[in-house]
């Protein structure tokens, strides 16, 4: 490996999850945290302790499970009560930080904090030798960094790593630099802190202008050491520097930028396929390093090109990244074994358990259609993965749509109770659906987001529905695949309603809700892609 290593700081459990639509539950950060340190990240941003009692047991219990592998990190303000609920949070991590902030722009200062410039230095000097109390590992940010006047930020700096800071970053907090304005600032305190080589100069960029990994990179020319992201891209308003995006640019021009992380880039595709099966949130098919058309060629030169010598159009190997293509492997004959091993190489580690229900899933949609690729057994077991514990399952469903009122006819069982009938009108055959499934559950449901996709290629692909709804204020997600797009929808939206069934905690009802007497006003979906 070449030069220096950067530290790779994920914050997708922090600021990621902070994307509208985004939010998890413990039980799916401790997911994404087990990946998270699989795929070798250095220092992982759990959550923000005080910001809600599911956030602090979120960064406790990851703590408690991964604190001896990863750096387990915890957010706080420059406040007392902040950095005693990250300590507490984090008392079970070997290895641990506290990640404390304070703004320090003129325009928060004026507008946000009502301090002046000494005031916020004696801030941020109390809150990092309080932090310092609790473990040696200490990061601070001057929020708004980059709109912070050079001379007064230098000074922040370094009277923070006097009092006991280790890492220094340096945030852009509303994707404002470009990458010659952020090298500039980085270089800027390399040259005028005195202390500087003391500690870690850190990015954070957010995507606002579409500049977050630019700036990363430019920081890293600067002599930044750690750079923050996060899986896909998530967070606030555009998101973050995506963590694929500036693991594979170092990696890929090493040549350049002369440094190298300790990411396991095989882990990067099959990460990313959990976060965004977990969140929700899609990745768009032509995303840097793992869309699903990052590495396909339509154009004639180009195929004939790759078909000659790969690196004619392609600066990174597929396998680099964990990407396995769309090659026929499987079909309704192959054993037990060849399911399994194929399993194994897409990135999933199952239980007994789980394995043969994927094995299960993958002999029926063998027999639906022809060509079974691997995005398609991916699709089938993330849909199993996802999975709430559902008391309700669905036994049947009929629908008729044309010319006459869409209706549709649906059979649920709840646990061991008896099969429940209804049926109900819409303006489509799956609005009436999702009406019929909320007449049975007596659970009544807004839909805010309905998603169509195509898995793989060929008239009988998989498609892939991704709903969100609302029930009484809170959301839930539900995702499911099936040759059949109505059955795809029914499931999704069963899936949904089964995590507001058992968020609410409810007994099975007893009768169900009075018939809609028309349609509702559903967002259209993307269509098929």
């Amino acid at each position: 490996m070449t030069g220096d290593q950067i530290v790779i700081f994920d914050t997708t459990l922090r600021d990621g999850e902070q994307s509208p639509g985004c939010s998890m539950n413990t039980k799916e950060k401790l997911e994404v945290a087990s990946a998270l340190v699989e795929l070798g990240v250095d220092v992982i941003e759990a959550g923000f302790p005080i910001a809600s009692p599911g956030d602090f047991e979120a960064v406790h219990q990851i703590a408690a499970r991964f604190g001896d592998r990863s750096t387990i990190c915890a957010l706080a303000r420059s406040l007392d009560a902040d950095i005693a609920r990250a300590k507490e949070a984090l008392a079970s991590a070997e290895k641990r930080r506290i990640h404390v902030f304070l703004a320090t722009s003129a325009i928060h200062r004026e507008h946000k904090l009502k301090m002046d410039k000494q005031q916020i230095i004696d801030k941020a000097v109390e809150a990092v030798a309080n932090a310092k109390e609790f473990c040696d590992d200490i990061e601070f940010s001057p929020e708004d960094a980059a709109r912070t006047e050079l001379d007064f930020l230098c000074e922040v700096v370094e009277k923070t790593i006097a009092a006991g800071a280790t890492t220094v970053n340096i945030p852009d907090t509303v994707g404002y630099a470009t990458p010659s304005h952020y090298f500039k600032v980085i270089r800027y305190l390399k040259e005028n802190v005195s202390n500087i080589e003391d500690a870690i100069i850190s990015t954070h960029c957010h995507n606002d202008l579409g500049l977050a990994v630019a700036n990363s990179l430019a920081a890293v020319e600067a002599g930044a050491r750690q750079i923050e992201c996060t899986i896909n891209g998530l967070g606030e308003r555009a998101g973050n520097a995506a963590l694929e995006e500036v693991v594979m640019a170092i990696r890929t021009r090493a040549d350049y930028y002369n440094v190298h992380t300790k990411i396991q880039t095989e882990r990067l595709v099959p990460t990313s396929d959990l976060v965004s099966s977990i969140t929700g949130m899609k990745v768009q098919r032509n995303k840097a390093i793992v869309g699903q058309n990052a590495f396909a060629h339509e154009a004639g030169i180009h195929q004939h090109g790759v078909l000659q010598e790969r690196s004619t159009y392609e600066i990174m190997r597929p396998e680099d990244v964990g990407y396995v293509g769309q090659n026929l492997v499987l079909g309704k004959h192959s054993g037990r074994h060849a399911f399994r091993d194929r399993v194994k190489e897409l990135g999933f580690e199952l239980s007994d358990d789980e394995m043969q229900q994927a094995f299960d899933d993958f002999i029926a949609l063998a027999d639906k259609k022809k060509e079974v690729y691997d995005s398609d057994i991916r699709a089938l077991i993330d849909s199993r993965l996802t999975d709430a514990p559902a008391r309700w399952k669905l036994i049947s469903f009929h629908t008729s749509a044309g010319s006459s009122v869409p209706t549709a006819t649906v059979e649920l069982q709840c646990e061991d109770e008896p099969v429940v009938c209804d049926a109900a009108i819409g303006d489509g055959p799956i609005d009436a659906v999702f009406w019929a499934l909320e007449r049975v559950m007596d659970m009544p449901a807004k839909l805010e987001e309905f998603d169509v996709r195509s898995v793989s290629q060929g008239k009988d692909a998989l498609g892939e529905v991704r709903v969100a709804i609302n029930v009484l204020g809170r959301k839930y997600q539900g995702k499911s695949v099936s040759t059949d797009i109505i059955e795809a929808a029914a499931n999704a939206y069963l899936q949904a309603l089964n995590k507001a069934d058992a968020a609410a905690g409810r007994d099975a009802p007893t009768g169900g809700r009075d018939a809609p007497t028309g349609g509702r006003d559903a967002p259209a979906g993307e269509g098929v892609e």
